[in-house]
């Protein structure tokens, strides 16, 4: 029987440098090395599933419509590569930038595990086949907390965030050399019936 696995990536600092609350296009470079891990990952059979903080919606900086936007950038970079990204799923709220009870209510916001969960339950996929890459601690514990097996990488935040780990979690320089071992420990198992699409929780 064929798993439903999944790898979550975090998005800013991770699959692209960090610009604080980046949202246009012009603004946005892939991390050496990212389009091709994206493309590992497609042909070892993983979901690829982009789950990201976007507090700068709820601080007014900009909307949904430009979160979206970007991604549909992302979308269109990666495919002259033959990469792919199966979903998007982003966080507009902040418990201290929020018009109503939105950001006190929220679930989805790292290190809460709303996104992941959201995506596991539209792809039914299988937690703890899938992993997590972020280089912030809420990324991991958002990974823990689904029940899924988490990674930090060095890039963006994550140099400064590896002090701060739970023992075990491994670190890797970059999402590639991530990718890398995860593909080299799991091996391939295709995957298919893809779909593209962006998702908010």
């Amino acid at each position: 029987m064929t798993i439903n696995r999944a790898v979550f990536l975090d998005r800013d600092g991770t699959i692209n440098v960090e610009r604080e609350f980046l949202h246009r296009p012009e603004e946005f470079r892939f991390i050496p090395g990212a389009v091709q891990a994206v493309r590992l990952l497609n042909e070892a059979g993983f979901r690829v599933i982009v789950v990201s903080n976007q507090s700068g919606i709820a601080r007014g900086f900009f909307d949904g419509a430009a979160v979206i936007r970007l991604h549909r950038y992302m979308d269109s970079e990666l495919a002259r590569s033959g990469a792919s990204i199966d979903a998007y799923y982003f966080c507009p709220h902040h418990p201290e930038y929020s018009s109503d009870d939105d950001g006190k209510k929220c679930r989805c916001r790292k290190p809460l595990p709303g996104m992941l969960l959201k995506a596991t339950a539209e792809f039914s996929l299988d937690l703890p086949a899938s992993f997590i890459i972020g280089d912030k601690l809420a990324d991991v514990q958002a990974g823990l907390n689904a029940g899924c097996r988490a990674i930090l990488v060095r890039t963006g935040y994550g140099a400064g965030e590896e002090s701060r780990l739970p023992a075990d979690i491994p670190v890797y320089d970059d999402l590639l050399t991530a990718v890398r071992a995860i593909v080299e420990e799991t091996g391939n198992q295709a995957e298919g019936g893809r779909e593209l699409i962006d998702l908010q929780p």
